[in-house]
């Protein structure tokens, strides 16, 4: 079971414990507090100022992160900076532009000292674990699922512009976040992968956002038993918790990991201290998981694959039901159910979740000597080369290239729509990080949508070998893979990684393609801020891929002005077009949404609103910190509205919010505006002053260059 404690606790000889009268317990002893406070160069007020060791980004990022921050005064990376290329590696998009931007990005880290992993080379999480993470360090990545938690590692996913600013020697600004503890328990039975426990816990936790920009930490009797993939595989998924970051415990198990990875320095013992502080206590009995299945459309959508083989149909009707009031197209799964149970057309095992060497042994193991059937296809994509070669060196590969499986490169594809796109109305078995609506690749705009089903890679190989019939590990007969002495070759690293870190060439040029294109002129905060709403959006939360879709935008994500043409088009379509009008006309566009912002790091989601004269964001609430800050760093307000607060208005509908730069520059956390004539309260909330200052020049941009010109 999986139990919520919503009061505080202390950690008390090796297990939470309730405040004693009069106890006050002591924050600073958890594991999350003493690796903010070794990275922390100073406070103010409650807010914290931290530097990262290290930085890295994928190819949909890293060109528009490099361009932002040259233009900003870079001269050379500060700390350790990985571009890896594993998000548009397989577009076959816009002709030359996704290697135009790969040979951008070796260009860049020849100049600045930089660490360039060529495509399918290895996914970006997977080289961070094998080759950046350390017990007690800090790693900021442009991608969400940035987490090192069960390597000792504390992984922040943000927007590029928290990277340039790591890049240019600012800081990260957080409130002192709340530690929520994970006491872990038990042992998982057979059958019962990391995503079964992972899809469990975010069924508990999100919707009631319990550990809403939460720390968690993972700590506990349970966490022996684990294997480092096992543990890597809940943890990644942390992410859909809606979380701001984790940490393990470690121990031998962690420690082998890096004697393994030729890193034995960066191991060390990580526990909490006597007395921890929690601000909240998260109960996890491994033993009591089963293999579950997140249904569409969100990784908390959890349901026992038991149950759901017991009741498929109210299941599907209700999936059904969700597709039709989320995206507007119709979605026919009860298509699926057939006498012998739910047809699942494909199983996909992949990127930073699914990929690791325990889950496709355990894959292997359970395919062995048995086929997949042709209505049904098997991929799978390994994380990295050197998982890949310990797969081959291994024997793991036959068993699943002999069952009818694929196997492909190292690539993050169909975790975001850009591989591996299903056929409309089908359904999806995928050991991947998310299942939103049309993230998979289809395009609801145009009656297209299918269903994924979030699954652990054991359940997707029963599936597999019961011809696509819906099936639970737990139900199969097989024998699991003999534990093995893993081992690690830098071999292919070695051959083709370019790393540059101390060793910037400044005199080579950059490799500009004609698809990487500057950041138009972004304009300054007026004293009065006149809004007109191009979009209103009462969905109960609007993902990142919504606000900017994945899949097909990814090969034009270095072209702000060509991207920008595909905001909000698969919730939205007429926005973009409404956007423009409003700015023809001198104003500068908003949009409402209920909680927008879920989901990805990605700053286009914000930057994409901007370029087309964006002002601001309205909201009940922001989904995640992230999408947040990325608002702020492109100079867009981050209005909030009082909970139960009508919001009655439509595209077309006029704000206006006098004196909001005066109200910035005072420091007001509020301030009214006027719509259609009646006056509405907008909160803005407590902002840094390096926020204000942003939000008055107008982007993180023009912050930058108003510093340069004013310090040199």
């Amino acid at each position: 079971m999986i139990q919520l404690h919503p009061q505080a606790a202390v950690w008390r000889r090796g297990a939470p414990s309730p405040l004693a009268p009069g106890e006050t317990g002591d924050r600073t002893k958890t594991m999350a507090a003493s690796i903010l406070s070794a990275h922390c160069k100073g406070t103010s007020g409650d807010r914290l100022h931290i530097a990262f060791d290290s930085l890295i980004s994928h190819d949909i990022t890293y060109v528009g992160i490099i361009q932002t921050a040259l233009a900003s005064g870079l001269r050379a990376f500060p700390v350790p900076y990985v571009l890896t290329n594993c998000h548009n590696s397989l577009c076959a998009v816009g002709g030359t532009i996704n290697e135009d931007d790969h040979a951008f990005g070796l260009s860049a880290a020849k100049k600045f000292g930089g660490i360039y992993v060529p495509a399918n080379l290895a996914v970006i999480h997977q080289y961070a674990r094998e080759e950046l993470a350390r017990c007690g360090g800090m790693v900021l990545g442009s991608d969400s699922h940035t987490r090192y938690g069960a390597l000792g590692t504390l992984g922040v996913g943000e927007g590029g512009p928290e990277l340039v600013k790591q890049l240019l020697g600012g800081t990260w600004d957080i409130a002192s976040p709340r530690v929520v503890l994970v006491y872990v328990t038990g042992t998982p039975a057979r059958g019962v992968g990391p995503h079964d426990v992972a899809i469990a816990l975010c069924g508990a936790v999100y919707k009631n956002g319990f550990v809403k920009n939460s720390i968690l930490e993972f700590a506990g009797p349970g966490i022996a038993g684990l294997s480092a993939d096992y543990r890597i595989g809940i943890d990644v998924m942390s992410t859909e918790t809606a979380c701001l970051s984790s940490i393990w415990q470690t121990d031998s198990v962690i420690e082998a990991y890096y004697h393994v990875h030729g890193r034995p320095e960066a191991y060390a013992a990580l526990a909490p201290g006597e007395g921890a502080y929690y601000d909240a206590v998260i109960e996890l009995d491994l033993s009591s998981i089963e293999p579950m299945a997140a249904l569409p459309f969100h990784p908390s959508e959890a349901v026992p694959i038991r149950e759901l083989q017991q009741n498929p149909g109210d299941h599907l009707r209700a999936v059904e039901q969700r597709a039709l009031e989320l995206t507007g197209a119709k979605l026919d799964l009860t298509s699926r159910l057939t006498a012998r149970g739910i047809r699942i057309d494909q199983g996909v095992i992949a990127g930073c979740a699914g990929g690791m060497y325990d889950n496709i042994a355990e894959a292997a193991a359970i395919l062995r000597g048995c086929g997949t059937g042709s209505g049904f296809s098997l991929s799978v994509y390994p994380p990295s080369m050197p998982v890949n070669l310990e797969l081959l060196q291994n024997g793991v590969c036959a068993p699943l290239l002999e069952a009818g499986a694929v196997l492909k490169p190292c690539f993050c594809g169909p975790c975001f729509g850009a591989g591996d796109v299903p056929a409309h109305g089908t359904l999806s078995a995928r050991h991947t990080t998310r299942n939103f609506p049309s993230r998979e690749g289809s395009r609801p705009a145009d009656g297209q949508l299918a269903g994924v089903l979030l699954m652990d890679a054991r359940s997707i190989a029963a599936t597999a070998r019961n011809g696509g019939i819906l099936t639970s590990a737990a139900d199969v007969d097989y024998v699991p893979p003999a534990p093995v002495q893993r081992a690690y070759d830098r071999g292919p690293y070695n051959s083709r990684v370019w790393n540059g870190w101390q060793a910037a060439q400044p005199d080579t040029p950059l490799q500009l393609g004609p698809n990487i294109v500057p950041w138009p002129q972004i304009p300054p905060m007026p004293d009065d801020l006149e809004l007109e709403l191009a979009s209103v959006i009462h969905d109960p939360v609007t993902t990142t891929d919504e606000l900017i879709p994945s899949g097909e935008t990814s090969s034009y994500r270095s072209n702000p002005l060509r991207l920008a043409e595909f905001a909000l088009s698969r919730r939205d379509p007429a926005y973009v077009g409404r956007a423009r009008d409003i700015r023809a006309r001198g104003l500068q566009s908003a949009i409402f949404a209920e909680r927008p912002g879920d989901g990805s790091a990605r700053e286009q989601a914000a930057s994409c609103q901007r370029v087309l004269g964006g002002g601001a964001n309205l909201c009940r609430e922001f989904a995640t910190k992230r999408y947040r800050s990325n608002c702020i760093n492109w100079g867009m307000m981050p209005f909030t509205i009082d909970a139960d607060a009508p919001f009655p208005y439509a595209p077309g509908d006029r704000l206006r919010v006098p004196g909001m730069r005066a109200a910035l520059e005072r420091g007001d956390e509020e301030i009214t505006g006027w719509i259609n004539g009646q006056p509405i309260t907008l909160h803005f909330g407590p902002l840094s002053r390096e926020e204000r200052e942003i939000l008055l020049a107008g982007c993180l941009m023009n912050w930058y260059a108003e510093r340069r010109a004013t310090h040199g």
